[in-house]
C-alpha cells in the first residue's frame, strides 16, 4: 500500500511513519504522526510531524501548518498536557539545529523548562 502524501525514502521520519523503522509511537491521525525523541531533553519529549514529507517549516504549505496546529492540541490532550504547561519548538534549517529534514515540532513537557539566555 502506498501513501496518499509525498514521502522521501531516504528520510528516517518517512520510514518511521511507514513502519519501516522503529519508534515509540505516541499519537497518530490521518495527517500527523508523533513519537518519542531518541535523545530526550525533558521527561516527555515527543516529535510531532506531518505524514507528508516537507523538509522545513518554511517549505510547508500553510494548509498543512493549519492542520498541524489543530493536531498538536489533540496530541497535548492525548499526552495529558492539555491543561498543563509544555514547550513547542520547531527548528528551520541547519543553522537552527535542524538535523532531520522532515518538518517536526518538539513537544517538551513534564518539568519546568527554563530558557538558556
Amino acid at each position: 500500500m502506498t501513501a496518499d502524501y509525498p514521502t522521501d525514502p531516504a528520510c528516517i521520519f518517512c520510514r518511521i511513519i511507514a513502519g519501516k523503522a522503529p519508534a515509540n509511537v505516541r499519537y497518530e491521525s490521518e495527517h500527523v504522526f508523533a513519537f518519542d525523541d531518541i535523545n530526550p531533553h525533558a521527561p516527555t519529549h515527543v516529535l510531532i510531524c506531518p505524514k507528508a514529507h516537507h523538509p522545513t517549516f518554511l517549505e510547508t504549505p500553510p494548509e498543512i501548518l493549519t492542520i498541524l496546529d489543530a493536531e498538536i492540541k489533540k496530541v497535548a490532550a492525548h499526552l495529558g498536557f492539555d491543561e498543563r504547561g509544555f514547550r513547542l519548538q520547531v527548528n528551520n534549517g541547519r543553522e537552527s539545529g535542524q538535523i532531520v529534514f522532515h518538518l517536526h515540532y518538539h513537544f517538551l513537557a513534564g518539568r519546568t523548562i527554563h530558557d538558556h539566555g
